[in-house]
């Protein structure tokens, strides 16, 4: 194996060690001060716009696996360049592992909870791993030293490949070492911080105002068409956490500040003192392409936020409350709409179990009529009530409009499938208007007139509607285009201006093409 081999193998084994050098002193620190997480948290924050809906356009809901993987791609191809450049008298490989090093430690302390140990982890492994490149560099001059000497050719290839095979066998050990620290070090942190056992052992309370059974009519039950009620499971999430937080209950606490009276603290045993509310909800993300799936309707139980406000006493100059995560988010939401009577919640329960960690266990923001990035934050710990012009969350200072009210909109989600029997052809989807309820949907075929569909029961105007259209398709018709459109409570019809999910949200008719015959 020639030295070129080696050395490309001896600097992705050395990147390995730095990695797992560093995922092992994690374990001490905390699991978000690695150089993968502190940099892939970076990524997420700086990552253009257009960029990041047309992967969430094209991943969905896994863009965060995906990161995670590009990220170990770009690292196994920047230690293999190191490797190569290594010299023993000109080191531009540790040079590189250095500059990675650095750039690690800042975007660790660049963390909104990072404390000045977050930058131990990458200096350790950096440190680890410059000092396997140097020694296999070092290997390698030994080694042709000594095949100079051999006194036969062919004596000296056959040493000099038995040298490398040792060469090679070093590093396997040392990969494989630093692979299972690695491991070893990204378990233990998660499990020394996992709440899920916590989580299961919460007992919701009752709620005095508790949502009535569902109306069996709200679910029409048809082939493809997604179901009224949608489950945990199945719940879109989209965020700018790399990792799901772990939050524990007991460490869990909410503070209300800024234009108030008298600041508010209030842990989670506190809540137990408040009386809850249960409500179903839809909720929507801005990045919702017409026809999309970001998009869940679920029975949420949790304490109202126009209570919890009004306890610290805003200013009447204030217009803005501005959510914080744990992990930094922020989210502005108008004051007057979270205390306009509407179920604008503190949630802590999802369709009758405690929040999921993915959705923010222990506690979140839910409200019925704004998209989730001005509203639904996760894992919140703040509410500081200010002003639009003083302050500005994650996605605004991104460009993205400031106040995020959800738009009228529908999806056509049945049938699916090009070659269709001619005849009776039920074509159906959900509607909504979060907090304006829906009215009406129509159906077009082609160019041909709009034509009402039928709706199912709305249990509530906060929550996504099932409408179904019955089309007798003619035999033999061939390619149709099937069109819909929604009317909310207020008598607004949507619109067919297409228009991008950015700044505010897509707007257009979904359709879907469909073959008869």
């Amino acid at each position: 194996m020639a030295d070129r081999e080696v050395r490309i193998a001896g600097g992705i084994v050395a990147g390995l060690v730095t990695l797992g050098v560093a995922e092992a002193v994690s374990v001490l620190i905390s699991p978000d001060s690695t150089p993968l997480q502190a940099v892939g948290a970076w990524v997420v924050d700086h990552t253009p716009d257009g960029f990041r809906e047309w992967v969430i356009g094209l991943v969905g809901t896994n863009d965060k696996l995906l990161l995670f993987v590009s990220m170990g791609v770009v690292a196994v191809v920047l230690a293999a360049v190191a490797g190569l450049a290594e010299r023993e008298r000109r080191p531009l490989g540790s040079i590189l592992f250095a500059v990675f090093g650095l750039l690690a430690v800042l975007a660790a302390l660049g963390r909104p909870a990072a404390a000045w140990t977050w930058a131990i982890p990458a200096i350790l492994g950096t440190a680890a791993g410059i000092l396997v490149l140097r020694s296999l560099i070092r290997r390698l001059a030994e080694f042709r030293e000594g095949g100079d000497e051999t006194p036969a050719e062919s004596d000296s290839t056959e040493a000099s490949s038995t040298q490398r095979r040792q060469v090679m066998r070093w590093l396997a050990v040392t990969g494989a070492a630093a692979v299972a620290a690695g491991v070893a070090g990204r378990i233990i942190g998660l499990r020394s911080r996992d709440v899920s056992a916590e989580r299961a052992d919460v007992q919701l309370p009752t709620p005095t105002s508790a949502e009535p059974p569902i109306d069996p009519g709200a679910d029409l039950k048809l082939p493809g068409l997604t179901p009224y009620l949608t489950s945990n499971s199945d719940f879109y999430r989209i965020d700018t956490a790399l990792t799901v937080p772990q939050v524990s209950k007991d460490d869990w606490s909410l503070r209300i500040h800024g234009m108030v009276d008298h600041e508010i603290r209030l842990s989670y045993a506190d809540l137990a003192a408040r009386t809850p509310i249960e409500r179903l909800i839809t909720l929507t993300c801005v990045s919702n392409p017409v026809g999309g799936d970001l998009i869940g309707n679920a029975r949420w139980l949790g304490y109202r936020l126009d209570e919890l406000i009004a306890q610290a006493g805003p200013h009447p100059d204030a217009d803005m409350v501005l959510s914080r995560s744990i992990d930094g988010f922020t989210a502005g939401s108008p004051l007057a709409v979270l205390t306009d009577g509407r179920d604008a919640m503190l949630a802590v329960g999802m369709n009758g179990e405690p929040l999921p960690t993915a959705h923010g266990y222990p506690a979140r923001l839910v409200v019925p009529g704004l998209y989730g990035y001005v509203s639904a934050t996760k894992w919140v710990t703040e509410l500081e009530i200010t002003r639009f012009d003083r302050a500005e969350a994650f996605w605004t200072k991104r460009g993205w409009s400031a106040r995020g009210p959800i738009k009228t909109e529908c999806r056509i989600d049945t049938p699916r499938g090009r070659g269709l029997a001619p005849g009776k052809v039920t074509i159906a989807g959900v509607a909504w208007a979060q907090h304006r309820g829906i009215r009406g949907v129509e159906v077009r075929i082609d160019q041909g007139d709009w034509q009402p569909a039928r709706l199912a029961a709305a249990p509530s105007i906060d929550s996504w509607v099932q409408w179904a259209f019955d089309w007798d398709a003619p035999a033999g018709s061939g390619v149709h285009t099937v069109w819909a459109r929604a009317t909310d409570g207020t008598g607004e019809t949507q619109t067919d201006q297409q228009q991008d999910v950015v700044p505010d949200g897509a707007t257009g008719y979904p359709s879907l093409t469909v073959r008869i015959g």
